[in-house]
């Protein structure tokens, strides 16, 4: 890793020498524009629209405008600020751990120690975990005075910058003021379900599935060409399951029994208007299999192409072992 900022954590008369470093990093595979005509790169130009020249990005400046008036600030203007050459990561207070709403959170930062004795950094190191305290600090960091929190990750210093007050909005939804009872029985099976899902956190079983359905379109792409098979790279697509659903009790109650019976199949919908309802899907669904049936044994038409595939694809998947599923983030 590279440091992108270095300075010193400051608290009372104690000043700890750091190093600050990105501690996450993106990975999403990384795409460009094109033509769709011939695969040219599509490319953004810096124009002014006084002169109509393109602009070198040296050459240009930040600019407000208040709506009548347009107020310039050059690189020199913004380096003039008091807080922008600031080499200090203050700490203004000391919090429970518990009391930082995790909405104000941003980004990520590890700190390290930079002198030949970090024995104050140890020494910061050690109180905040003994007393289970998160520093509330500011810091200047890419032209911008930062609100951050700092407390210790797996032995290592941490910052996180955080979002001010006033930038956090407040959610006021008038829906959520209408005066629901939530029945006992549904309360029951909600309670039931949370307790078959309970377990501890562990983000390494999470997996980003775009991300990896886009880097294997990209893989074959690059070995078929343009002439892809989706359903063949992919596999068919899963129906979604729960697409209409009667009422909440009833989708609880599926739920749990579906969890009990290890997925394999849903629990019949509790109440008389949804038992009805069931059957009448199911008498539809049943009328529609047997017409669907009938006219496959009457007529057999050779497939087309497309249809064969997919059918073939289809037949392929279904001779597979069904692989585990992994829970997506």
């Amino acid at each position: 890793m590279r440091a992108i900022w270095k300075g010193s954590i400051t608290f009372g008369l104690v000043n700890v020498p750091v190093k600050l470093y990105s501690a996450t990093e993106e990975h999403d595979l990384q795409l460009h524009q094109v033509h769709d005509a011939d695969g040219g790169r599509i490319r953004y130009q810096r124009k002014c629209e006084v002169c109509g020249k393109k602009i070198e990005y040296a050459h240009i400046d930040k600019a407000y405008d208040d709506g009548e008036q347009t107020v310039v600030l050059t690189d020199e203007d913004m380096e003039a600020l008091p807080a922008e050459k600031s080499r200090e990561i203050e700490v203004m207070e000391f919090v429970p751990n518990e009391q930082i709403d995790p909405i104000l959170f941003e980004r990520s930062y590890y700190l390290e120690p930079d002198s030949k004795s970090p024995k104050a950094y140890m020494l910061l190191r050690q109180v905040l975990e003994e007393t289970e305290r998160t520093a509330v600090v500011k810091l200047s960091l890419r032209q911008r005075t930062r609100l951050a929190s700092m407390r210790v990750r797996d032995g290592v210093l941490t910052v996180q910058t955080m979002r001010w007050s006033d930038e956090v909005r407040a959610a006021e939804f008038e829906s959520l003021d209408a005066d629901i009872t939530v029945g006992k029985r549904e309360m029951e099976l909600a309670r039931s379900i949370v307790r078959d899902l309970e377990a501890d956190f562990e983000p390494e079983q999470y997996v980003d599935e775009y991300q990896e359905q886009l880097h294997k379109l990209v893989e074959a792409k690059l070995e078929q060409g343009d002439a892809l098979d989706t359903a063949a790279t992919f596999g068919e697509a899963e129906e979604g399951e729960g697409a209409e659903v009667i009422d909440l009790l009833e989708a609880l109650q599926r739920s749990v029994e579906k969890k009990r019976s290890g997925g394999k199949g849903e629990a019949d919908a509790s109440g008389s208007a949804a038992k009805g309802t069931a059957k009448q899907k199911a008498a539809k669904q049943a009328a529609a299999d047997g017409e669907s049936t009938t006219k496959k044994v009457a007529t057999k038409k050779p497939a087309s192409k497309k249809s064969g595939a997919k059918k073939s694809t289809a037949k392929k998947s279904a001779e597979k072992k069904p692989a585990a599923k992994k829970k997506s983030a």
